[in-house]
């Protein structure tokens, strides 16, 4: 029988970090359509806002439960998230709840509280995000055929959509685990390799959306991804130790520069086509694959 306490910390975490992640993701696809697809413009919409209503369930019920490792990591929301939320629905016109924001910003650990009286509510928020997912998976992949065939106009790299699935679709397996009351399971090499990905390819986004004259940086960002593409892959038994490790060192910088991003757009100070919610996006995600790493068992 699946541990009462470690599934409803799990879950909460889990959801915590995702739904902000994939509500995002929505928020960007609904800024970048275009006028003629104002259906697909209400769709986005809609979503983001029915994951933003389980987000702020979750940070409801977290409070007080999250683990102190968990909430020092800065995956969930950085000292830029509302600052980034704030800039970018003002320059896009599109809504985005900062109350959850503000809310999330003011979550605590306190290891006294158990988690026992909260297993239904997080078995019960599991199953009607896993249901949500799936629609947003749905939705996120017609819009990659969509804008294969040329039947949209959307400026987003046709990698980045796939990208965001990506991401949906490893959300969506450890919320069927979870929803099937078993704790997820994937590999040390999956995994890395999964996170190693991700990161490379946020690199080459960010080398792709810095304008021309931004040699520096865009110099930067296309050696994080050149490491991070020798990475993927690499894993094996033998090598998981030393592979943690690069993992973790690359992470670390690309953080940092992430940090850098974030701040000089806050600040107007780079030139680009990167939303500052995009940067604040990417941070939080390489803060989680740090914390993931950092609490591997096969890390040195």
């Amino acid at each position: 029988m699946v541990n009462r306490d470690r599934f409803s910390k799990l879950s909460f975490e889990t959801n915590l970090f995702f739904q902000r992640i994939m509500k995002e993701h929505l928020f960007f696809i609904e800024t970048n359509l275009q006028p003629a697809a104002p259906s697909h413009i209400a769709k986005a919409k809609k979503l983001k806002l029915s994951m933003e209503k389980l987000l702020a369930e979750a940070v409801h019920y977290s409070n007080c439960l999250i683990s102190d490792n968990a909430l020092k990591s800065n995956e969930f929301v950085t000292p830029y998230t509302l600052k980034a939320e704030e800039v970018t629905s003002a320059l896009t016109g599109a809504s985005l709840d900062m109350e959850i924001t503000k809310a999330e910003l003011k979550l605590v650990c306190d290891p006294r509280y158990s988690y026992e009286n909260y297993f239904e509510a997080a078995d019960s928020l599991n199953k009607r995000t896993y249901k949500l997912l799936q629609e947003v998976i749905k939705f996120q992949k017609e819009l990659i055929e969509e804008d294969s065939a040329c039947e949209i106009f959307i400026p987003l790299y046709p990698q980045m959509l796939e990208h965001d699935t990506h991401e949906a679709e490893l959300y969506l397996s450890i919320l069927e685990s979870l929803v099937n009351m078993q704790m997820p399971e994937l590999s040390t090499c999956d995994e890395v390799n999964f996170w190693n990905m991700i990161m490379a390819e946020h690199a080459e986004f960010f080398d792709g959306m810095l304008d021309p004259t931004e040699k520096e940086l865009k110099a930067l960002a296309a050696a994080a991804a050149e490491k991070f593409n020798e990475l993927e892959d690499e894993c094996t038994q033998a090598t998981q130790i030393k592979l943690l490790n690069e993992s973790k060192e690359a992470t670390r910088k690309l953080k940092q520069y992430k940090v850098d991003i974030a701040t000089g757009l806050l600040r107007c100070k780079i030139k680009s086509i990167i939303p500052p919610l995009l940067a604040d996006h990417v941070l939080r995600e390489a803060n989680h694959y740090l914390r993931i790493m950092s609490n591997n068992p096969y890390m040195g």
